[in-house]
């Protein structure tokens, strides 16, 4: 059994076990369109943005596992719909912290009263991502083909992916599957 992951806001001295992270998903050019050379300044500025946006972090105990942030989608007329990013640490990946980030992120979206989540980017194979979000009730709206150069597969196609939260469940809240084994 997997053990419990925590999810928590950001705290400032999170920061250097986060940054590793963030580093590791973009040098591996696989899952985001994140310039692989960014500084840890940079990388900084875009990941821990100001309020209303959140940054948060799963944790087992005092070790970081994973991160995400999340904010509206656009400025304006797109403000309603939310948007964000999730980061899972390699060692930890399939053991339930991407599920416990997509929840955390579902559940303030709903408190903050977006009408939808939509992921602009989600690359076409990373699989394990996609099942998560399908498990949760995201569906893919489009995908633009070979819109994402992975390093070793060439180029693949970036689905946009929605989570309409205007439909509730039967029960009037969020519909969560039965726990399976996600990033």
């Amino acid at each position: 059994m997997a053990p419990s992951v925590t999810v928590r806001e950001v705290r400032e001295d999170d920061w250097p076990q986060i940054w590793p992270i963030i580093h590791d998903v973009i040098t591996e050019q696989q899952t985001f369109s994140y310039d692989p050379t960014m500084s840890e300044l940079d990388a900084r500025r875009m990941w821990l943005l100001g309020t209303p946006a959140r940054a948060v972090v799963a944790a087992h105990g005092d070790r970081v596992v994973g991160t995400a942030n999340m904010y509206a989608n656009r400025p304006g007329p797109g403000s309603h719909i939310a948007s964000g990013s999730l980061m899972v640490a390699r060692e930890a990946r399939g053991a339930g912290a991407g599920r416990a980030l997509t929840v955390d992120m579902i559940t303030w979206a709903r408190r903050s009263g977006f009408a939808a989540i939509q992921f602009n980017a989600v690359v076409d194979v990373n699989t394990a991502a996609v099942r998560l979000y399908e498990s949760l009730g995201f569906v893919t709206l489009g995908t633009a083909p070979g819109a994402f150069r992975h390093p070793t597969l060439g180029d693949v196609g970036l689905r946009i992916m929605w989570l309409d939260l205007r439909r509730p469940g039967p029960s009037g809240s969020l519909p969560l599957p039965t726990r399976r084994s996600c990033p």
